[in-house]
């Protein structure tokens, strides 16, 4: 059911919700003042996370946190990346969620809730400074869904975590049910690149990937398409 309302039509920002109704689905990235963890990896931990929740067993219709869930899905969907760190990390991992690492790299996402019902040890961490400079990344790993960025929108690692959040949910629903099983079997293993303007061109316009357009709260304009999903 949770996959149905994602691939509706009430997916997202799509939706007129009162401001008093907003959830949103908190994103908390683990980054230590000392050997911070390097950028792709923090995205594809990110990535993982976010569709971990919303596949997790706990929010199937009969599950714990389903109503949560579907409350966030059937209306207009947030995302909010805040960093932490040393206690602060420990924490949050108090609070109902999924942790994903990745080569070092670890994000834990949250039960979405009531943006006025934001945990306080969740309000409390900084939404800025979440930044980590550009890597090279390795092989793409096998069975890993590939998220591509938009090379042209500079967006903070912070910014970015929720964009591929976005764009693994909404690959989630077009994948087949073995398919689905698979992915799970790697922990929705994702990998984020950035293609070249050229081949982010050529990508835009194929029939097979799912793109990621941001309503522009923060960033980037209105409709900007952010990532692309294979």
């Amino acid at each position: 059911m949770i996959l149905d309302l994602i691939a509706s039509e009430n997916y997202a920002a799509r939706r007129n919700v009162a401001e008093s109704e907003v959830r949103a689905m908190p994103m908390v990235l683990r980054i230590e003042r000392v050997d911070p963890p390097s950028r792709t990896a923090l995205l594809e931990a990110a990535a993982a996370s976010a569709v971990a929740v919303c596949l997790d067993p706990r929010a199937d219709v009969d599950g714990e946190w389903h109503e949560a869930v579907r409350a966030w899905v059937a209306g207009r969907i947030r995302k909010v990346s805040r960093r932490a760190r040393g206690v602060q990390w420990e924490a949050v991992q108090e609070l109902p969620g999924v942790t994903v690492t990745v080569d070092g790299a670890s994000v834990r996402s949250l039960l979405p809730v009531l943006v006025s019902e934001t945990p306080r040890e969740v309000a409390k961490l900084q939404i800025s400074g979440s930044d980590l400079p550009a890597d090279e990344p390795g092989p793409v790993p096998e069975g890993a869904r590939l998220l591509y960025v938009n090379p042209r929108v500079e967006m903070s690692a912070g910014k970015l975590a929720a964009q591929v959040g976005h764009a693994s949910m909404l690959l989630a629903p077009r994948l087949s049910a073995v398919e689905l099983k698979a992915w799970a079997e790697l922990d929705y293993r994702c990998a984020v690149r950035t293609p070249s303007v050229a081949e982010w061109d050529s990508l835009i316009h194929r029939g097979d990937v799912v793109a990621v357009r941001d309503a522009g709260f923060t960033e980037v304009e209105p409709g900007t398409t952010t990532v692309l999903a294979v």
